[in-house]
C-alpha cells in the first residue's frame, strides 16, 4: 500500500475505517486491508491517483455499496456473500440453496 501518499485526510478516514471494523469484530489484518481498498478507491474516484481501474471510477463509491450490498441494505447480502458464509460455517448443502434458502438458514 502506498499509504506515504495519502494526505493527512485520507490518514484519518483510514484510521476511522479501520477502527470501526475492529469495533465490529474483524481481526486486524482484514480490517486494515478492507480500510485501505477503501481509501484507495476514494482516491481513485476524486482523481488523486495516476492510475485507476475502470471498475474504481464508475462503481458506486464504497460508503454507498456498502450500504446497498451488505447485510440489510437495500436488497441484503448478494447470494455469493450468503454463500461464502454458509461456507465458513460449514452448512452442508449450500451450492443448492437459494438466496432465501441460505438467508433462512443463517438466521438460525
Amino acid at each position: 500500500m502506498p499509504r506515504d501518499t495519502w494526505s493527512p485526510k485520507r490518514e484519518r478516514q483510514y484510521e476511522h475505517i479501520k477502527e470501526g471494523l475492529l469495533e465490529r469484530g474483524n481481526d486486524e489484518e482484514k480490517a486494515e486491508e478492507i480500510a485501505a481498498r477503501t481509501v484507495n478507491k476514494e482516491r481513485a474516484q476524486h482523481g488523486e491517483t495516476k492510475e485507476a481501474s475502470r471498475t474504481s471510477i464508475e462503481d458506486l463509491s464504497p460508503g454507498r455499496r456498502g450500504g446497498l450490498r451488505s447485510h440489510r441494505g437495500s436488497g441484503g447480502r448478494t447470494y455469493d456473500q450468503l454463500r461464502n458464509e454458509a461456507k465458513q460455517r460449514g452448512i452442508r448443502g449450500r451450492s443448492k440453496m437459494t438466496k432465501s434458502q441460505l438467508e433462512s438458514v443463517l438466521s438460525s
